[in-house]
């Protein structure tokens, strides 16, 4: 489990294709990794990957096909920065909300503008994640726990204060640019307890 809160950046050093899969190694800042075992969970971009082996600039992790086709970790290339967060410890504040590393889908950065220090952001989701997402609520965007600010269909906006900005990868995020979005676990066990209760309540009688 991880916060969302994002603890350094790092990039891609390299990317080796292995069948269908990747190897990659990511590189971190000095003294980041520091403490960090072999199987240790670390997010990329919001991907939770494990920790195979240690180089003197970071991490190795494997990349399953499936991980590669369901996130934006198929697009990354060598000397990209990445967000990363360690996993959460019981001696760790959680200070965003709740994050699995588990990628519920891509989406696409639509609009972005500057308001005051900040900036608005606006992204488009697949409809099959949009009713996941609620005023208020919580996502997170490569990694990136943030706070819904409004909702419009598939389009959701989110605002972006200095120090997320200067941070995190947002700021070099263009327009058209993919991310990986991870909607409130709250939102997708919800759904699942009253999909539950709508099949208790049609099961046929047995007497």
């Amino acid at each position: 489990m991880f916060t969302g809160i994002i603890e350094s950046k790092g990039h891609i050093a390299t990317i080796e294709m292995v069948g269908g899969d990747a190897r990659m190694t990511i590189a971190a800042a000095d003294g980041y990794l520091k403490g960090a075992n072999l199987g240790d969970s670390i997010a990329v971009n919001g991907v939770c990957l494990t920790a195979v082996a240690f180089t003197p600039e970071g991490f190795i992790a494997d990349l399953s096909a499936e991980t590669l086709a369901g996130t934006t970790a198929s697009q990354w290339r060598e000397a990209q920065p990445v967000n990363l967060e360690k996993a959460l410890t019981p001696h760790k504040p959680l200070g965003g909300h709740m994050v699995s590393g588990h990628v519920d889908g891509v989406g696409h950065l639509a609009e972005k503008h500057e308001d005051a220090r900040g900036w608005r952001l606006s992204f488009e989701v697949p409809k099959s994640l949009a009713r996941y997402i609620a005023r208020k609520g919580s996502i997170t965007i490569d990694g990136i726990s943030l706070t819904v600010n409004e909702v419009d269909k598939t389009r959701f906006g989110v605002m972006i204060v200095p120090h997320t900005w200067q941070h995190t990868t947002l700021g070099t995020l263009d327009v058209g640019g993919a991310v990986n979005l991870e909607v409130d676990l709250i939102a997708r066990y919800l759904e699942r307890l009253l999909a539950a209760r709508e099949e208790e309540a049609y099961e046929p009688d047995p007497h």
